[in-house]
């Protein structure tokens, strides 16, 4: 609708502009003869003081002779606090903290009066001139407004009682009977609640009664605080506003109430009679302003007077009451209205083809008629102006479309720490290991907008795909499928950590996109699948030995990195065969940081959720919460497990009864079946001696106690150490690959039957393609 508007008032901008300029001009030209009350905001009368420090003192309030309209209003203004501060003329000890026209009540400050005992006798309080007694100290509750034109507003005020074993009354003049009362109780310290409010412990309160213009506050005799002074010296009761009263336990435990005041508000009212009569008494009515009325107060005691509607300042006084600009506020006029301020009100008026809402008066609806008799008339020209107006909506829908959802591109970019990125990206620009912010747009043009034939790995968290970048490299390209904080805040969590270390066995992250729900993550290629999906494979042969105990040393050098070389600490957390990717030359990759805890260098370790991936996990850091680099030793020993085994951590019970690798692997260390448990092709492959020595390292690395496993770096010298007298080459060619792929024929003394085993390259090429999303 607002499209349409638009659109159709750009069409008419011409005729519009032809009609409106001319009236326009003659309104403002009337508008300039007008008249006006003085413009200057008065509130008090020609040479009287308008204020007492910093409270502004309204006519008919005044400092002064003459200032006021009474002596009732009369206001003495004194130095007290070092700064000024205005007192009621009629009663020196009440201090005004403002004053109402509008409302007619003024808000000053209470005297409080307190019942006090030390060691269960009365004792003089500073409030008092003699000693309390049963009968307590009244200096300052006492209030007579009787014969003036002020009383206790009731709706503002309550009757309140502070203290422990106190029952106080308000009566509602110095000599009559009670009128209401209540009983504050509290037996102890501990009883007292610090809630702000008056439960009845400690403090309580209740409504006075109507017409309070005499009123007298008193403690019953009977009940006192002299049992549970060493806690609660004194007791108070007070008149009190109580929108501004918030009630503190130490208001009874100290003697902090004691010259203290709090604020009460008071009515008050011109004369004592009714608006009508008022008026007929043209030298004493008050409300003398041009633009002023009369109402009256409720109860029948006197009147009060208020600017007319579209007025403010002070009707009491000759010109006080001023024209409101309500033009001043651009919201006064709905657009495409236009606002025209004159004395006591406003008026919109609409510009051509629109006319005035008859129901609200401040908004502009379209012609339509006169819409539909311009387009009948201007035939042709109109059929030319619907073609061009669809093509403008078009238009302005698709651009409202694009902003709306760079918009929301800008918002995903904020939630997902955007500017955390950004600083990233800026510490990181001297770095060999640049990282990009990537465009939306970018990864869908290089996934072909995330085809799913493009899917290379699935998980239960979402997808991956494989794109090429606009520079031509290969990337993998992570999307989470679930959007919840948890799994936004685990991709910022591997944003971060990768963003900070650089290392030839651990993935490259290029980069993310925050512009979507969840970000996505950027990485290198890597082409050849997961070291799970090479060794858990149905075909008879997997990786060569010689390949395992290298991907072994990889892996673990770069865990090492996270833990003691990198420039931040780094605890993994999730170290599993599944996250260890290899690449076409079979070189690990270690990857997913979405779980990892970065800690200082000097930190062993933190106390954190349990997460991590069950069969890996550290029992000492699933039992204690205690998560240290022992945590990722210990995982790391389970995929040493598999590499001598070819075992999946949760074995079936066939295999073994427990169904669990470790307990299965421990028990046959124990009892010396080592052999009998081994991946064939190991045994055929590896030395006794190399075998027996990783597996002496596994068992290290999978001890209960973190203590008594090896660090990373220890477990890298020792699987170092073991690989020298192969003298093969870290990082064999391809050819050499292939080459390892043809299995020698087993060793006679090993017991097992000699057999020629060939893997398929083409068994090799199925497996690469598996690339899984770690979870």
């Amino acid at each position: 609708m607002n499209i349409m508007s638009e659109t159709k008032r750009d069409s008419f901008q011409l005729v519009h502009t032809l009609y409106t300029v001319l009236p326009m001009i003659l309104i403002q030209l009337l508008l300039q003869f007008k008249t006006t009350e003085s413009a200057n905001n008065i509130i008090a009368l020609p040479g009287c003081s308008e204020s007492c420090g910093e409270i502004p003192i309204p006519y008919p309030f005044g400092i002064g002779t003459n200032c006021s309209l009474s002596k009732e209003f009369n206001v003495i203004c004194e130095i007290s606090d070092d700064k000024q501060n205005p007192f009621l003329g009629t009663n020196s000890k009440v201090k005004i903290l403002n004053i109402s026209l509008s409302l007619g009540q003024a808000r000053t400050s209470n005297i409080i009066s307190p019942q006090c005992y030390y060691k269960g006798r009365p004792y003089t309080s500073s409030r008092c001139d003699g000693p309390f007694y049963n009968s307590g100290c009244h200096d300052g509750t006492l209030a007579d407004y009787g014969d003036t034109p002020f009383q206790l507003n009731t709706d503002k005020n309550k009757f309140t009682v502070i203290g422990c074993n106190a029952l106080a009354y308000l009566r509602l003049g110095a000599t009559t009977n009670y009128s209401v009362g209540c009983l504050s109780m509290c037996d102890s310290r501990e009883a007292l609640i610090n809630s702000e409010s008056c439960s009845g412990i400690g403090c309580c309160q209740t409504a006075i009664p109507k017409d309070a213009h005499r009123f007298y506050g008193d403690f019953d005799p009977l009940y006192n605080n002299s049992e549970v002074y060493e806690f609660s010296p004194c007791s108070y009761v007070m008149v009190v506003e109580e929108a501004e009263f918030k009630f503190r336990t130490s208001y009874v435990t100290t003697n902090e109430l004691e010259n203290a005041t709090l604020p009460m508000v008071f009515d008050w009212s011109i004369g004592n009679t009714t608006c009508n009569i008022a008026q007929e008494n043209k030298s004493s009515y008050a409300c003398i302003s041009s633009n002023s009325m009369c109402w009256n107060r409720s109860g029948g005691r006197g009147y009060l007077c208020n600017c007319s509607h579209g007025y403010e300042g002070n009707p009491y006084l000759h010109g006080g009451c001023q024209d409101i600009d309500e033009c001043a506020n651009e919201n006064t006029c709905a657009k495409p209205g236009k606002c025209h301020n004159y004395q006591g009100g406003y008026h919109c008026s609409c510009p051509f083809i629109w006319r005035t809402n008859r129901n609200n008066p401040r908004e502009c609806n379209l012609n339509i008629a006169l819409v539909i008799g311009m387009t009948i008339l201007l035939g042709f020209v109109t059929a030319l102006s619907i073609i061009l107006l669809y093509f403008v909506i078009a238009k302005r829908i698709k651009l409202f479309e694009k902003r709306k959802k760079e918009q929301l591109k800008q918002k995903f970019f904020v939630q997902n720490r955007g500017l955390l990125l950004q600083q990233l990206i800026a510490s990181n620009e001297d770095s060999t290991q640049k990282m990009r912010d990537f465009r939306l747009h970018e990864l869908e043009k290089a996934t072909n907008n995330f085809d799913n034939a493009l899917i290379i790995g699935r998980g239960g968290h979402g997808e991956v795909y494989k794109g090429i970048l606009s520079d031509q490299r290969v990337v993998a390209i992570k999307r989470s499928k679930i959007v919840d904080q948890a799994e936004i805040d685990q991709f910022i969590n591997e944003m971060v950590i990768l963003s900070q270390i650089n290392h030839r066995n651990i993935v490259k992250l290029y980069g993310c996109c925050l512009e979507t729900e969840v970000p996505l993550l950027v990485y290198e290629f890597i082409s050849n699948g997961t070291l799970f999906n090479h060794l858990h494979v149905e075909e008879h042969c997997s990786l060569t030995w010689k390949h395992r105990l290298r991907i072994a040393i990889e892996a673990a050098g770069a865990i090492s990195y996270l833990h003691s070389s990198a420039s931040i600490s780094v605890f993994h957390r999730d170290i599993k065969s599944s996250n260890i990717l290899l690449d076409d030359y079979f070189t690990a990759k270690v990857s997913d940081f979405g779980a990892s805890r970065s800690v200082q260098i000097d930190q062993t370790g933190v106390t954190t959720a349990i997460q991590g991936t069950y069969g890996y996990l550290d029992p000492e850091y699933y039992s204690t919460g205690r998560l240290t680099q022992k945590s990722d030793v210990y995982s790391f020993g389970v995929i040493l497990a598999e590499l001598l085994t070819r075992q999946k951590p949760l074995i079936s019970s066939r295999v073994f009864e427990g169904g669990s690798l470790i307990a299965y692997f421990n028990s046959s260390m124990k009892e010396n079946r080592l052999f009998e448990i081994l991946d064939p092709q190991v045994v055929n492959e590896g030395h006794q001696t190399e075998l027996k020595a990783v597996a002496n390292l596994t068992e290290l690395c999978l001890r209960l106690k973190g203590e008594e496993r090896p660090t990373m770096k220890e477990v890298v010298i020792q699987l170092e150490v073991l690989w020298q007298p192969n003298q093969h080459p870290k990082h064999p060619s391809r050819s050499q690959i292939l080459e390892d792929k043809q299995l020698m024929v087993l060793d006679d003394n090993t017991g097992i039957d000699a057999m020629s085993i060939q893997c398929s390259f083409e068994q090799e090429l199925r497996s690469s393609s598996d690339f899984s999303l770690s979870k």
